[in-house]
């Protein structure tokens, strides 16, 4: 096959080539595909972008913390032993035993935070030494990582708020002297009627 045969092949193989991406770059012009004004379905735990803010990821809105007083003596101690046994993948919750991937939990309820002298913490843990009370716990055990940055514990975290009270209740079980539950907020009582304006003349 001669030069000019290979030329004629070449030339065929570029001019298809620039077809293509003619084709392409008029197809992708053509047809944009402009993101929604608002997602259809919100996948959880997975954290968008804002437009609004220059598309910064929006923080999570922050949960509100239960009235323990209230929902402890109402938990499903049962239930919680078996949410449980998915901490004791790492953790040990009987008295005196071992510390694992993670510290033991025996009387973790109104324990100093990373005070286990024989557990070597991360220091994103060692930075405080704040009580384990019912609100941390019930907040870390949500999303261990957005509450301690930096933690050893790289579990995902319990979603259902349900769960994690449930497990409180369930280590509660699990102390020299369980930790004592709050007692239950006030109820909340209605605004009291307001008086009627004496400025104004009584109607008949």
């Amino acid at each position: 096959m001669d030069s000019w045969e290979w030329n004629k092949i070449a030339g065929a193989v570029l001019g298809t080539l620039i077809f293509v991406l003619v084709i392409r770059f008029a197809t992708e012009s053509l047809f944009t595909v402009q993101p929604p004004a608002k997602e259809a379905y919100h996948v959880e735990g997975v954290v968008t972008a804002s437009a609004s803010t220059g598309g910064a990821a929006a923080a999570p809105a922050e949960e509100a913390v239960p009235d323990f007083g209230t929902v402890l003596p109402a938990a499903d101690v049962k239930a919680g032993s078996t949410v449980a046994a998915r901490c004791q993948q790492c953790h040990d919750i009987s008295k005196g035993g071992p510390d694992k991937i993670g510290p033991e939990l025996w009387n973790v309820i109104g324990r100093a935070r990373a005070s286990e002298t024989t557990f070597s913490y991360s220091s994103a843990m060692s930075s405080d030494h704040t009580p384990w009370s019912y609100a941390l716990l019930f907040k870390y055990l949500k999303s261990p990582q957005a509450m301690v940055p930096g933690t050893k514990m790289s579990f995902a975290g319990l979603r259902s708020a349900d769960d994690r009270i449930n497990l409180l209740a369930y280590l509660r079980t699990k102390e020299d002297s369980p930790a004592p539950i709050p007692a239950p907020a006030p109820a909340k009582t209605p605004d009291a009627a307001k008086p009627a304006d004496a400025s104004k003349p009584a109607t008949k």
